[in-house]
């Protein structure tokens, strides 16, 4: 059984998760620490819990997500998970930071790529990578089809959508993604995301603004 643990980080206030199960084990899902103190809680966390690291992963590579992805590597040894897609936009992510007057160092080790379909284990836990682009060109969600959850990312909030006036953003194909990808799940799945509070599926079929009458998409 997996148990989730969410921290608000950063002055964009992204969600930062640990994914840890019965033996200990645990990953971590776009750390998003960008202050020594966000990084000493997210450390102590770990410690008390007396968790072992095994995984790290990226939703996504915007900058707020991706802070900690260095400071993950250098405490745990862990080489990044992502979308092949999303290597521009982890590389550009200083540029941004720069931009955003938050400037960090970045992760420059091993890359390893998930793709649609493909399943992360945590022991006997596991986590299919669902492909969801659209807020960004290789945003990917994280299912557990046991428990029904979902870690996703920038895709989809509570009554609102990723935004996708970002650079390999596009509207109509982040609307696709949530009806093919996400809308398709059972309705009690509960939907971890990026920033703001846990919704479920169901909830915003009925209720976002952004999602009513649209799917024809």
């Amino acid at each position: 059984m997996i148990n989730i643990q969410s921290f608000t980080f950063n002055p964009v206030q992204e969600n930062t998760y640990v994914l840890y199960n019965d033996k200990d084990a645990c990953c971590i899902i776009d750390p998003g620490c960008y202050f020594g103190n966000e990084r000493r809680t997210l450390q102590e966390f770990i410690e008390e819990k007396k968790l072992f690291p095994k995984l790290l992963l990226n939703t996504h590579c915007h900058l707020d997500h991706v802070f900690g992805n260095k400071f993950i590597f250098d405490t745990y040894d862990l080489h990044l998970h992502i979308h092949k897609k999303e290597k521009p936009v982890l590389e550009y992510a200083p540029t941004s930071g720069l931009n955003w007057g938050m400037p960090f160092e970045n992760y420059r080790d091993e890359l390893i790529f998930l793709e649609q379909g493909d399943v992360v284990k945590l022991d006997d836990d596991e986590l299919k990578v669902l492909f969801t682009p659209g807020h960004s060109p290789g945003s990917i969600c994280f299912y557990n089809e046991a428990q029904k959850f979902l870690i996703g990312g920038d895709v989809l909030f509570k009554q609102s959508i990723g935004r996708t006036d970002l650079p390999g953003g596009d509207f109509d194909t982040l609307l696709k993604s949530i009806f093919e990808k996400l809308f398709v799940l059972p309705d009690e799945v509960v939907v971890y995301p990026g920033h703001g509070e846990p919704t479920t599926i169901g909830f915003e079929k009925a209720h976002n603004p952004f999602l009513r009458g649209e799917e024809t998409i």
